[in-house]
């Protein structure tokens, strides 16, 4: 078997899901984001309750708090419509942050959810 052959058979079956990631960084210090970060919340909740959003959250370093950048994973159906979805971002809207879109294929990983049905939590793993 070749080398190109093995690989097929290996990624046969893989998902192959294509997502958007959108790395966003500060333009301004990281204490003036707050005032608009009811806003920016309100947008990105708004997002999640429509299904867009994959996943979101602040970025730190391993030792300090977070630093005002941010890694949102988007559902779209392309990269125009991702980036229509990043500049409306009122972070973006109002020149705090700028943002880089990648695409990403999802291949492998797992996803667990576990449901407690005795005081009703959920824990996603």
């Amino acid at each position: 078997m070749t080398d190109d052959e093995r690989i097929a058979e290996l990624t046969q079956k893989m998902l192959r899901k294509k997502l958007y990631v959108v790395l966003s960084k500060p333009l301004v210090a990281a204490e003036k984001l707050k005032p608009l970060l009811p806003a920016h919340l309100e947008y990105m909740i708004g997002l999640e309750k429509r299904g867009v959003i994959f996943a979101s959250g602040p970025l730190a370093d391993s030792a300090g708090p977070p630093s005002g950048h941010g890694l949102t994973i988007l559902r779209a159906a392309s990269a125009q419509e991702a980036r229509v979805i990043a500049e409306g971002d009122p972070f973006f809207v109002n020149k705090l942050r700028s943002f880089e879109l990648k695409e990403w294929t999802i291949m492998e990983g797992t996803l667990g959810v576990r449901v407690n049905l005795s005081d009703q939590s959920i824990e996603v793993t």
